[in-house]
């Protein structure tokens, strides 16, 4: 079965009526959450129930717990978390093997089966504040290690990953939440670089595109709408899987969210992500209708993958966290 070509959020920590209606009749591919949408785990664990009981099927319910700045669940019901890079700085890379395990078993407690992560651009001196210590390495090889220890951990503990922000970020020098970056690289140079990573990790199941223009691709459009930066992810990049775009609604963009949405699908795009629960841009979201074919067996593909009962220990787990990295962790 074809489920809409979106992901779509809620307003808060439950559902409302006209919500429920909504969500039943739109039949999105999935939900994400956000902090907006967190107050504890008993509160959470409802409100999932009740995206899938609307949705009336077992969805994918997303969040990004990235830990550091970008951290939906966080104290005093769920662990704090040093950014990435700062913790990369502090440990070794098992470190973050670890950290993301547990990550995982947080989520599949609360009913959330998707993360969005790993971040798989690199860090440089340049790179935006708002993605900078996200990032795990300065080093493409390195981002690709640390990124593929990220996914594995995710995936053992029942959690599909998101690598982003496909084809590549870290050059990035303005915030795509609120203007549009342009990166001013020759193709073969970025081939080398900050596409490295996305082409070791191109087996992922899912990934999730970059609102970047790349001047010397595409000077026209940023990667999200750009066929030709789809066509680079598909074929050059070799990813397979189901490619999400960014939150829709970020400013990096022009036009309505139905024109944004409708463009990123034309352009190659699987699935449409949503993420302010606006009920009136919703209503445009869902017109862009079912996923395709082709979009629909990389779904079902990455659904897959879902372990229903990941066997987790958590005493283990955190020992070994807190032997390598004690000052990282809390709660």
């Amino acid at each position: 079965m074809h489920r809409g070509a979106f992901i779509l959020g809620c307003q808060g920590p439950a559902l409302s009526q006209d919500e429920r209606a909504f969500f039943a009749e739109a039949d999105p591919w999935g939900f994400i959450l956000f902090a907006r949408n967190v107050e504890a785990p008993d509160q959470l664990r409802r409100l999932t129930s009740d995206l899938r009981e609307a949705a009336g099927w077992n969805c994918p319910i997303l969040i990004d717990q990235e830990g550091g700045r970008v951290q939906r669940l966080g104290p005093p019901h769920w662990r704090a978390w040093m950014p990435p890079l700062e913790q990369m700085a502090k440990a070794p890379a098992r470190a973050m093997a670890l950290r993301y395990a547990l990550i995982a078993a947080e989520l599949r407690d609360v009913g959330i089966d998707v993360n969005c992560a790993p971040v798989a651009d690199i860090a440089r001196g340049q790179t935006h504040a708002v993605l900078r210590n996200r990032c795990y390495a300065s080093a493409a090889a390195d981002v690709a290690k640390i990124a593929r220890l990220v996914a594995d951990a995710h995936l053992a503990g029942g959690v599909l990953p998101v690598v982003k922000h496909m084809p590549g970020h870290g050059l990035a020098t303005l915030d795509s939440h609120l203007d549009l970056p342009h990166i001013d690289k020759e193709h073969r140079w970025l081939a080398r670089h900050d596409f490295a990573p996305f082409r070791d990790l191109s087996d992922l199941p899912i990934a999730m595109s970059a609102h970047i223009v790349f001047d010397r691709i595409d000077p026209e459009r940023p990667a999200t709408l750009s066929p030709r930066m789809i066509e680079l992810i598909r074929d050059e990049i070799g990813f397979g899987g189901l490619l999400l775009t960014d939150d829709i609604s970020m400013q990096a963009l022009s036009g309505t969210p139905g024109e944004r949405g409708a463009a990123a699908l034309a352009a190659g795009c699987d699935i449409v992500l949503h993420c302010n629960g606006d009920m009136s841009e919703m209503v445009q979201i869902v017109g862009l209708g079912q996923m395709t074919e082709a979009a629909a067996e990389r779904a079902n593909r990455a659904l897959g993958l879902r372990i229903s009962s990941p066997k987790v220990d958590i005493p283990a787990l955190e020992a070994e966290f807190r032997a390598l990295v004690p000052e990282v962790i809390n709660g």
